[in-house]
């Protein structure tokens, strides 16, 4: 008897005191913070945390991008040799491409049109316009598209979107500098040609470096514009080959500009004439072929390395703010 009874208070709807009743579930005690919001937001500035998708000041954003300056420099240098991996000629085609484009304007402008009037040596005047000016067209391509291209890794990490443009900039002078040794090579040896007088190697040679530090500030001021613009209106990268095809007419690549507007009438020249001279590509090319040749109108000028360098410091100034007022866009849109 006892073990029956036993048993049916084991079981369900047995005759136990339990019979019928469950246990009522306690209510969660309130769940307070842990932390004040005064308390938060000093631990977050000691650990130097910001909340993301917004906008940093530009005092910090740009100490957060020289924080990541060794990012850039390993950004840039795989995107230089990932460029033409796939290719059989590599990283020659860095320098075969400003060399064939070379060529290409010797024969048509050089040699069918005769557009080098007041040009001693046209094979080093346009080689040296070639070079430097694919520098800058490049410069301009890669700014449009550092953006789009790295949209992934922009919602994937958290670094300031400056550093995509400037690593574009770098892996494009990363490949400049093989091609500036066999730009300087066929200046030289188109001195040699029956045509031509020699071209002798000077101090001034020196002063080719720092162009090229100046062309690339430049270039890096003019990428941030062109990501900015592009980033709002993807449209516009569209036509940046057509607007860089006119700016290298325009700029005296490959034939003297000065020499035909100076057939204009007075009034018209007068504008234009200031205007060819001292845009910033015409400033960079002058210096490049002023250093390299001893062409009797192409003397050094102290006047353009002012403009020089006042156009790298602008542009990059400039562009830069251009750029960092647009931070919280990129990758979004």
């Amino acid at each position: 008897m006892t073990t029956e009874t036993s048993e049916a208070n084991r079981t369900p709807g047995g005759g136990g005191d339990n019979r019928g009743h469950r246990a009522t579930p306690t209510p969660p005690e309130p769940i307070t913070p842990a932390l004040t919001s005064s308390e938060r937001q000093a631990l977050a500035d000691q650990f130097q945390l910001r909340k993301m998708g917004v906008r940093p000041p530009l005092g910090t954003y740009v100490r957060d991008v020289l924080a990541r300056w060794a990012f850039i420099r390993v950004l840039g240098t795989a995107s230089a040799y990932a460029k033409n991996q796939n290719n059989y000629l590599g990283q020659l085609w860095a320098i075969l491409n400003p060399v064939l484009n070379s060529i290409v304007y010797i024969l048509v402008f050089g040699i069918l049109l005769q557009a080098n009037r007041g040009v001693e040596n046209t094979i080093a005047f346009i080689v040296i316009g070639t070079f430097l000016f694919r520098f800058v067209e490049q410069s301009v391509h890669g700014g449009a598209r550092s953006i789009a291209q790295k949209t992934n890794l922009i919602r994937a990490m958290h670094f300031p979107r400056a550093v995509l443009p400037i690593s574009q900039v770098v892996s494009l002078l990363a490949t400049l500098v093989p091609a500036l040794v066999v730009m300087c090579a066929i200046v030289l040896l188109s001195g040699l040609l029956p045509a031509y007088e020699p071209v002798p190697v000077t101090w001034e040679w020196l002063l080719l470096p720092v162009i090229v530090a100046l062309l690339w500030i430049f270039n890096t001021g003019l990428a941030f514009v062109v990501a900015r613009a592009v980033a709002i209106t993807p449209d516009l990268d569209n036509i940046i080959s057509f607007v860089m095809r006119l700016a290298m007419y325009a700029s005296g690549v490959i034939f003297p500009v000065a020499h035909y507007i100076e057939r204009l009438p007075d009034d018209v020249e007068a504008v234009l004439l200031p205007i060819a001279q001292y845009q910033p590509i015409s400033v960079y090319l002058y210096l490049g072929r002023s250093a390299l040749l001893q062409e009797p109108n192409i003397p050094p000028d102290p006047t353009m390395w002012l403009w020089a360098v006042g156009w790298a410091i602008v542009m990059f100034v400039v562009g830069f703010i251009i750029f960092w007022r647009g931070e919280e866009r990129y990758g979004r849109d």
